[in-house]
């Protein structure tokens, strides 16, 4: 019998009047949120503009929503295609199911859009966001806890998740799966943080590391989870990709820090400043092609055509003589 653990939400829904509110819907919202304002900080800080990092997630997060869900159906298709599923529920991504790996991927692709239209290289922009998004994950967690979903396996211990009886799941206390990985997205953040104030952290090596430290988390708490997944040699699904794109994060850590040592000086040009600089060089090409003056006048010196100047030296040489 345990003499504490962590209740879950009777329901995930709260209604407020005719508008329902899930709460994993409102955890992803607010996680976004708390990653834009924490990137445009740390962007202001390296010298970008405030609002770049709002305008580039307005690409980013709807490529990563439909990426992580493309994800998470395509390697758990069995729960919406298999027979006596509804293939619908593919689209309710509202009952959760977002897989974190896709999510990165498909929205590093809207965030190289945003780039582009803005000016910006791509791995600053994502060294600013890095923390933001760990942060953004810690939070989005808890929307499997409204959820009852991704526990861990079944244990006594003071910290223990109640889980009530419902589809796919039998009541019991389990490992907090949810608040375990919440809490380690948090750590994540302030290392990668530390790490980069510590060594100036540039060319998207701030984004490798917490890929390689949410990864070296992420192996051991899918490890623990009893949630159906396939398995390959024995380790589930996840936990491959895990080992997979960690030993990807540390490559690159490691090969970019000797082609790009050090971190960009100049991450986003004022438009207006560069406009008007092109503006000045064209105005002052413009003067010295169409003045005459400009070009047949010496720099020092008499002009020998004014005759007037001719005559005033004509004495001068006499005396001389």
């Amino acid at each position: 019998m345990n003499l504490a653990s962590i209740p879950s939400p009777s329901t995930g829904v709260i209604e407020l009047g005719p508008i329902p509110l899930r709460g994993y819907a409102f955890c992803i919202i607010i996680g976004v949120f708390v990653a834009v304002w924490i990137g445009n900080r740390r962007w202001v800080a390296r010298g970008g503009k405030a609002g770049t990092v709002a305008d580039i997630a307005v690409w980013a997060v709807p490529f990563g929503l439909v990426g992580g869900r493309l994800y998470h159906v395509i390697t758990d298709y069995q729960l919406y295609f298999s027979e006596g599923q509804n293939w619908v529920d593919a689209f309710k991504i509202w009952e959760g199911g977002l897989g974190i790996w896709g999510a990165i991927a498909l929205g590093a692709v809207g965030a190289w859009i945003g780039c582009r239209r803005r000016g910006v290289p791509l791995p600053a922009w994502a060294d600013a966001l890095a923390p933001g998004i760990a942060v953004a994950q810690a939070i989005g967690r808890w929307g499997n806890w409204f959820n009852q979903e991704l526990y861990g396996r079944p244990t006594d211990l003071p910290w223990a998740l109640e889980i009530s009886e419902g589809p796919n799941r039998v009541a019991g206390t389990y490992h907090p799966t949810f608040l375990y990985e919440s809490l380690w997205c948090i750590g994540v953040a302030l290392l990668v943080i530390w790490a980069d104030r510590r060594f100036k952290l540039g060319h998207g090596r701030a984004f490798a590391l917490y890929v390689a430290a949410y990864c070296a988390g992420r192996g051991w708490i899918e490890y623990m989870r009893v949630d159906e997944a396939h398995h390959v040699l024995g380790l589930r699904l996840n936990v491959w990709t895990a080992i997979i794109v960690f030993a990807l994060a540390v490559a690159y850590i490691v090969i970019s820090a000797r082609l790009r040592p050090g971190r960009e000086e100049i991450v986003e040009q004022d438009k207006d400043a560069v406009a008007a600089g092109k503006a000045d060089e064209e105005d002052a090409t413009d003067t010295a092609d169409g003045d005459p003056l400009a070009k047949d006048t010496p720099e020092t010196g008499a002009d020998d055509s004014d005759p007037l100047k001719k005559k005033d030296s004509a004495p001068e040489a006499a005396d001389k003589s």
